[in-house]
């Protein structure tokens, strides 16, 4: 445990102590860095505890304040009490000091938790795009959404699978073996026309010609499964590639035709029914997603016998709970709105009730070039692939831009921007910053006094290093909030702050003082601390730590 979570923990268990038989949230005893740099008059921890539990004491938020104030710790200098009840604690100079010695021995394990509260088993499901083309640029935001958060959760100490649903099953996949083999037809020199509602884009004439030229006019002898098959195949693997090359692994690729093949969905639809949650109208089965707050019933099976897409839905989130996953998350575009009701219809149906899930919907993403908006549809063919951005701005670019706006809210990716190699661009600053600190070390090596920099060295961190830190410390909360509040964007505008707090010290302070070796070796010591964090966040993020620019 470090010296800045010892202090949380003295802090909480005081207050408990000293309102017995008073309930207590963990959000009402967190103490809060102060890392506005605009109000650093205001302490380095802060607390408006007293005021969230006026009504509940039935006392003055100052009053109750005023006792709180009497804490003690070796590492605070003060406690000031400011405006309604806001409690301000000051920490003493050898506070940073401490903390700076720690972040140099521990490195990342400094900003993960000592123990869980409760240890997860998490399925993280994200793009899960019909392998029926390539992946549009839109599929990019959920993309980098679902792998970090995984990130962030597996380095918080939970279990974490990422997963992709590859919808293998049902009519979309029919239509692709039709688009398909007609494109076949016409790589032979056949006058064919494209089914009216099949799949238009130039990628299935692409692959149309490969097919050909590796089985000749012999691929019109084979069954229309054939056309379907092989397309889907290749259209998944490609898919898979463009995934890889923007950083993601995948831990399972779940096909939904095993479920139909299995059984699984008669034997989820069994649990539903023996559940009392399905009926029988007009020769369908009916899964009654109203008794949950959908607007209306779902068909689970027609009248024809065919299965409709929400009973393999309901068999996958069956089958994922089977496998020990005992928290869900989705990640899903905004026109998933009204799945959100229907997922959590599946998940009281089957009985599992007290199963967390948290379904994040994305916003569209728009990207301009030359000013103009670029128009992007899959089955009319003008498409903007995901490919496309990694092969143009690359992959760190790519998700560093994709991930730096709140999953709700509309984003708008400017190309010219991720094009720049300056500092106007967000990537290039915070990697700038890294090699920085790299070649501030480097220079550093050529003396003799200021090599091998130790943990003692931290003895001489000065008031200089104060808010530096503090940026660098507050890592620990925020890899905490994300893991609860799944808000990934926040990581990436966190890295920015800090190149930014590194960029403002290095450019007013003297780190390398060959006149004052102590203080130089101190402030060496903070690039190394800050060298190392950046690297943290950049490894969250999946975004390479170049070594020269």
């Amino acid at each position: 445990m470090n010296s800045l979570k010892s202090l949380q923990q003295a802090f909480c268990q005081y207050v408990i102590s000293f309102f017995e038989n008073t309930d207590f949230t963990p959000e009402q005893l967190q103490l809060h860095l102060n890392i506005d740099e605009n109000r650093q008059e205001f302490g380095n921890l802060t607390t408006s505890i007293a005021m969230s539990l006026a009504k509940k004491l039935q006392l003055a938020p100052r009053i109750i304040a005023q006792k709180i104030a009497t804490f003690t710790h070796p590492l605070i200098e003060k406690i000031d009490i400011a405006g309604p009840g806001f409690i301000n604690i000051y920490l003493t100079d050898d506070a940073f000091k401490i903390v700076a010695q720690e972040l140099f021995e521990q490195k990342s394990s400094f900003f993960k938790p000592d123990d869980l509260e409760k240890k997860y088993n998490y399925s993280i499901e994200f793009v899960s795009a019909n392998p029926t083309g390539p992946l549009h640029f839109g599929h990019g935001r959920g993309g980098i959404i679902g792998d970090v958060l995984g990130n962030v959760l597996r380095f918080v100490g939970h279990n974490v699978s990422k997963e992709f649903y590859i919808n293998d099953a049902g009519n979309q996949i029919q239509k692709l073996g039709e688009s398909f083999k007609a494109r076949c037809l016409q790589a032979a020199g056949m006058q064919v026309t494209l089914p009216e509602d099949g799949y238009q884009g130039e990628y299935l004439a692409d692959l149309a010609q490969d097919c050909f030229a590796q089985y000749g006019h012999v691929l019109f002898e084979k069954p229309d499964s054939f056309f379907a098959v092989y397309a889907k195949e290749q259209l998944l693997e490609q898919l898979k590639q463009t995934l890889r090359d923007y950083g993601i692994e995948y831990d399972v690729w779940f096909s939904e035709k095993t479920l139909h093949d299995s059984g699984a969905i008669e034997k989820s639809l069994h649990t539903l029914k023996e559940n009392g949650f399905l009926f029988e109208h007009d020769g369908a089965l009916w899964f009654k997603t109203t008794a949950f707050g959908d607007d209306k019933d779902r068909v689970v099976k027609k009248a024809t016998g065919e299965y409709t897409y929400i009973a393999a839905d309901i068999a996958y989130f069956d089958n994922k709970i089977s496998r020990g996953f005992d928290n869900l998350v989705f990640v899903f575009g905004h026109d998933h709105h009204s799945y959100v009701t229907r997922l959590e219809a599946v998940k009281n149906g089957l009985g599992f009730v007290s199963v967390p899930l948290d379904v994040i919907l994305y916003q569209l993403v728009k990207m301009t070039e030359k000013g103009e908006l670029v128009r992007m549809s899959k089955r009319a063919g003008a498409i903007v692939t995901l490919q496309d951005i990694i092969n143009i701005v690359g992959k760190d670019v790519a998700r560093f831009f994709y991930l730096n706006r709140k999953a709700d809210a509309q984003l708008e990716f400017d190309l010219e921007l991720a094009l720049k190699k300056t500092e106007e661009n967000p990537v290039y600053y915070v990697q700038y910053a890294y090699v920085r600190t790299g070649s501030i070390l480097e220079k550093a090596h050529k003396e003799k006094d200021l090599c091998d920099i130790v943990a003692s060295d931290a003895q001489h961190i000065g008031k200089e290093e104060a808010f530096l830190l503090k940026k660098i410390m507050f890592l620990q909360d925020l890899l905490q909030d994300i893991a609860t509040n799944h808000q990934t964007h926040l990581l990436t505008y966190y890295v920015l702050e800090l190149a930014q707090a590194f960029h403002r010290y290095y450019s007013h302070t003297r780190v390398i003082d060959v006149h004052d070796i102590p203080k130089s070796r101190a402030r060496l010591l903070m690039i190394i601390v800050l060298r190392d964090s950046i690297a943290t966040v950049l490894q969250l993020l999946g975004i390479d730590r170049p070594e020269k620019m």
